[in-house]
């Protein structure tokens, strides 16, 4: 019986442990680490380099809050402020819209103005958007070490209700422009992958190149749905890219041809990054490279083999190599876009694994180009940019000019309504509230003539300035024709006045204006992949599935406001400080000086017996005058030196008497 009763028991514990290894296995399956890295040439014989990380985490309440791969501050950050969604990024220098492409999902979500970009979307009511916000901007700021927490004041964020992104007022949004980026805040970023730069992809970041960079923008996106009420909830997921534009070295592969071209400089990855690739993380499910051909040069490399053969040629023909570029590794796959939205050409990328490379045998791709070429990359339907107008510290204006790029094949995508073309285009502005702007002055020219706001704006949300309190919003939508050639707005407004302890320590340099926000609702861009399972399951080329909407910052701009001279005080304290040190150094002298020991002192000095060879001079002078020679009087010695010290101490408190009088 009792042995009976032993396996019985036994046996149930040999299900409930099968059990739990089995859930254990499901959900170790469903936590998972990816990493890929994007390469692609650029026009201006520089290369784009975009690593994309991916972690993702099952719902809480099926996997529980211990984690294998998922950043722990990530999901403390979630569970503690109720995110739905955010970004933060990272930023150092501009991109470069007319000749690193605008129109690509690359460029509409990875470019980021110059500074920090931060903007949140909470799951709790109205009322708690602001508290919410102010402590995660003190927890990113620890967590990146940078100074994020300077967001938190209500004059350096603003609410977009539908410009930006809709989120129903749970959406806050700011930016840092003058934040100055370095290994500080990629050291954190790093720390949140499960290899950190150890294995990987990541092994690549060498801090010298990433920084040697053009434009070097890092960025941290999630999305979280573990607040849904419905309960289906699929847990959270976060995305790290690191975007950068690097220059290769040019020596020895600048060859310049018959036609006066200059051939494209060749590359690596040792030569881009300084080092190569030592294999996988072993922690990720896929670790991928890839180096995409867009558009634009597929369609320009099929001219040049034309050209050169006589005949049709179609580069999907050569897996690796082509009469115009060679790459020093043969890929595992080529992946081609089997639609396009242009009839020239369909993108090209090629898959490179780094799974059977190690440490003994790296993986270093190379790339090289045998015959020059000159392409474009693709452009928003507009290009934007913003500048100041006026002069003096006292009043200006903000004039933002919109350029057609001549797209007329992509209007099909824009509103046709009884028969007429329109473009929409929305605007997103933050401006401080030192800079105060007369709304009620917009002005908008189209194709250099003035319209009127009725006739161009569909939809505007205008919120003023208060001093010390909130930023100056605007919120516009923009009608224009199809066939515009140029667009301006212009707004007039009046320089603040701030108190000496609001100015910055290099307050000459000027006052920044966040980059204004330009989204194209009409147009979205995605890469048109095959429908792949096996596509599906690579976040890189989901991301780049997704459709994006096409959007473009502007300029950071700089305004010079009064600044008071900071050197007046400093000579103030500086002159008051001497006199005073003067009139009661000498003051403090004369009262503890004891005039009679002075005089027994000189008396003493005189009654002692002079010294020959002393006056020996004085006596031979006498001589040679033909005069008697007479030993000096002490006392009158004495009684001149103390009326001298006398009419020093009264000049010293005539001065600091009249100093007074005059300074009350």
């Amino acid at each position: 019986m009792i042995m009976d009763v032993r396996l019985i028991l036994l046996f149930l514990l040999l299900l409930f442990a099968s059990e739990s290894l089995a859930n254990e296995e499901i959900v170790e399956k469903d936590e998972d680490f990816s990493e890929a890295l994007l390469l692609r040439p650029l026009p201006d014989r520089k290369v784009l380099a975009h690593f994309h990380f991916q972690s993702r985490l099952p719902p809480t309440n099926l996997h529980g809050r211990h984690h294998h791969l998922f950043p722990k501050s990530i999901f403390q950050l979630v569970q503690k402020f109720h995110l739905r969604e955010m970004e933060l990024s990272f930023t150092q220098g501009r991109w470069n819209y007319e000749r690193w492409g605008g129109y690509d999902p690359i460029a509409s979500s990875n470019a980021k103005p110059p500074g920090v970009e931060l903007w949140a979307v909470f799951d709790v009511p109205q009322h708690q958007v602001d508290a919410h916000w102010k402590n995660l901007t003190h927890a990113l700021s620890g967590l990146f070490c940078a100074s994020i927490n300077f967001l938190e004041h209500s004059t350096t964020y603003a609410t977009p209700e539908w410009s930006f992104r809709s989120s129903g007022g749970n959406l806050k949004y700011g930016t840092l422009p003058r934040e100055a980026v370095c290994t500080e805040n990629l050291t954190p970023w790093l720390k949140l992958l499960p290899c950190r730069d150890k294995a990987g992809l990541s092994a690549l970041m060498n801090r010298p190149s990433i920084y040697r960079g053009y434009y070097h923008s890092q960025r941290l996106h999630l999305m979280s749905n573990e607040f849904d009420s419905n309960g289906l909830s699929s847990g959270i997921v976060l995305d790290q890219t690191l975007t950068i534009v690097l220059q290769p070295n040019i020596l020895g592969t600048g060859g310049v041809f018959s036609s006066g071209s200059t051939l494209q400089p060749s590359w690596s990855l040792s030569s881009l990054f300084g080092r190569k690739v030592g294999g996988r993380c072993v922690l990720s499910k896929s670790s991928n490279v890839y180096v995409q051909l867009d558009q634009n040069l597929v369609s320009e490399l099929q001219k040049v083999g034309k050209e050169n053969e006589g005949s049709h040629h179609d580069i999907s023909e050569n897996f690796w190599s082509d009469p115009s570029f060679e790459m020093s590794v043969p890929p595992d796959k080529k992946i081609r876009e089997v639609e396009s939205l242009d009839s020239g050409g369909s993108s090209i990328l090629y898959e490179f694994s780094v799974e059977n490379y190690s440490d003994s045998k790296p993986f270093d791709l190379g790339f090289r180009w045998k015959v020059p070429l000159v392409w474009s990359c693709q452009q928003a339907p507009l290009s934007v940019s913003r500048y100041l107008m006026g002069s003096g510290n006292e009043r200006g204006s903000i004039a933002i000019s919109l350029k057609s790029n001549r797209m007329s094949h992509r209007m099909k995508n824009v509103d046709n309504n009884a028969g007429e073309c329109w473009l929409r285009v929305d605007l997103f502005q933050v401006v401080p509230w030192y800079v105060k702007v007369y709304y009620h002055t917009l002005k908008i020219f189209i194709d250099e003539e003035l319209q009127s706001m009725a006739d161009t704006v569909e939809k505007i949300r205008v919120s003023p300035s208060e001093d010390k309190g909130l930023p100056g919003v605007m919120e516009m939508t923009l009608r224009l024709p199809c066939g515009v050639r140029s667009a301006a707005l212009t707004l007039e407004f009046d320089k603040g006045f701030l108190h000496i302890d609001e100015y910055p320590p290099d307050a000459n340099q000027g006052f920044d204006i966040p980059s204004a926000v330009v989204v194209f609702g009409d147009f979205e861009t995605s890469m048109h992949l095959a429908d792949d399972d096996s596509l599906n399951k690579i976040p890189l080329l989901s991301k780049l599935r997704d459709n994006n909407r096409v959007l473009a910052y502007t300029e950071v701009l700089l305004v010079p406001l009064t600044t008071p001279d900071f050197s007046m005080p400093y000579n103030v304290i500086t002159i008051t400080c001497t006199v005073f040190a003067l009139y009661f150094g000498s003051l403090l002298n004369a009262l503890r000086r004891r005039v009679g020991e002075e005089r027994r002192l000189l008396k003493s000095k005189a009654s002692k017996k002079t010294s020959q060879l002393s006056l020996l001079l004085p006596k031979l002078f006498a001589k040679l005058r033909r005069k008697s020679w007479e030993p000096p009087n002490q006392s009158s010695s004495s009684s001149s030196f103390n009326y001298k010290l006398i009419v020093k101490v009264l000049l010293v408190a005539g001065l600091a008497v009249v100093w007074q009088y005059y300074s009350s």
